[in-house]
C-alpha cells in the first residue's frame, strides 16, 4: 500500500557556509519524494537538520566527503558515511572537515511507507535508531542511477521505485559500520605549503588554527590528521622546526646568537640555549665552534622526506 501522492517533506534546517552548484533536481513517485544535491561546502561548514519524516541519503561521489555526522550533541562523530537512515523526528548535526564539492541523493517518505516497504520484502528491522552505513559499492550504484534518473527522466516511476526499495534493502540488510575517523589529508603537496608558511613566520607563534587553514582544513581535523600522520602534534612539529633552522643558523652563519633567537621565534637568547642545550647536550657556542662538518640531525621529520 502506497502513501498518498500529495506527501510532501517538512524538513527544518539551519545550514551555513554551504551553497548550491546547480538547481536542485526532485521527483515525487508512489508517496516518495527524491531530490539530488549537488553542494560546494568551505572549511568547517555544516548545518541542523530534523524531519517529522524518516529519509535516507546516498553520497554519490567515487570519494565519500570528509564530514562528521552525529545525532546528539555529545555523541562521537560519525566519519567515513557513504549513507544513513535517520529516522522521524531525529535531528542530525553535520560538519565539512576540508572545503570540497559534494553530492547526494535523499528519499524522504512517511513512516507508513517505510513499515509497507519492509514488511512486503520481509525485512525486520528497528525503525527507531539511526543507520550509518560506511563505503558502499552497492549503494552507490543504485544512488548514482537514481539521481540519473531524477536529474533526466527517462523511465516511469516503477524504475525509481525499485531503485529506492533496492536501497532500502540495502541499508536495513547491511551490518552497520564503526565508522572509524577517516584517514588523514595532509597530502606532501599540503605539507610542504605549510612547511613553507612557518618558515615565512619563523620570528612568531603560529596557531594551529592558522595551519589549518594553510592545510585547507577544520581545526579540529588538522590536529587529528597531523598527530595521526606523524605521531606528534602540530605545536611540537613547530617547535622541532624552529630549533632545527636555529641549529643551521649557528653552524652555517655569523649571526649573533641574540639575532638567532629572535629569527627563530625564541623569546631571547637564553631561551634559545637552553633548548638548544637539551636537544644537542651542549650550548650554542660550543656547536659553533666545534662547526660539525655534518648538517644537524633532522631525525623524524615528517616533511623531511618530501621537501
Amino acid at each position: 500500500m502506497h502513501t498518498k501522492a500529495e506527501f510532501t517533506p517538512k524538513m527544518q534546517t539551519n545550514v551555513h557556509s554551504l551553497r548550491t552548484l546547480e538547481p536542485l533536481s526532485w521527483r515525487r513517485f508512489a508517496g516518495t519524494i527524491a531530490d539530488v544535491w549537488s553542494i560546494r561546502g568551505k572549511v568547517g561548514a555544516g548545518g541542523f537538520y530534523v524531519s517529522p519524516d524518516p529519509r535516507i541519503v546516498i553520497m554519490l561521489d567515487d570519494d565519500i566527503p570528509a564530514h562528521s555526522l552525529t545525532t546528539k550533541k555529545d555523541a562521537d562523530e560519525k566519519r567515513g558515511v557513504g549513507a544513513f537512515y535517520i529516522p522521524a523526528g531525529v535531528p542530525l548535526w553535520s560538519r565539512l572537515e576540508t572545503a570540497q564539492d559534494f553530492s547526494h541523493i535523499d528519499f524522504h517518505f512517511e513512516t507508513s511507507t517505510l513499515h509497507a516497504r519492509l514488511g512486503a520484502a520481509g525485512i525486520n528491522g528497528d525503525l527507531t535508531k539511526p543507520r550509518f552505513i560506511g563505503s558502499n559499492d552497492v549503494l552507490a550504484t543504485i544512488g548514482r542511477m537514481a539521481a540519473k534518473e531524477v536529474r533526466q527522466p527517462s523511465r516511469g516511476d516503477m524504475m525509481l521505485d525499485g531503485l529506492f526499495r533496492a536501497a532500502l534493502g540495502e541499508i536495513f540488510t547491511t551490518a552497520t559500520d564503526v565508522i572509524a575517523p577517516a584517514p588523514g589529508n595532509l597530502t606532501p603537496h599540503k605539507l610542504s605549503a605549510l612547511k613553507r608558511f612557518l618558515q615565512e613566520n619563523m620570528t612568531r607563534q603560529v596557531t594551529v588554527a592558522e595551519m589549518a587553514t594553510v592545510a585547507g582544513l577544520s581545526p579540529s581535523w588538522f590536529a587529528h590528521c597531523f598527530s595521526t600522520q606523524h605521531g606528534e602534534t602540530p605545536q611540537r612539529w613547530q617547535a622541532r622546526l624552529r630549533l632545527e633552522t636555529a641549529c643551521e643558523m649557528v653552524a652555517e652563519t655569523s649571526m649573533s646568537f641574540a639575532e638567532i633567537a629572535h629569527a627563530t621565534g625564541f623569546s631571547d637568547q637564553a631561551h634559545l640555549s637552553r633548548v638548544f642545550r637539551a636537544k644537542y647536550g651542549q650550548p650554542p657556542s660550543r656547536w659553533r665552534r666545534e662547526r660539525f662538518p655534518k648538517p644537524c640531525s633532522k631525525r623524524n621529520s615528517p616533511v623531511q622526506d618530501i621537501i
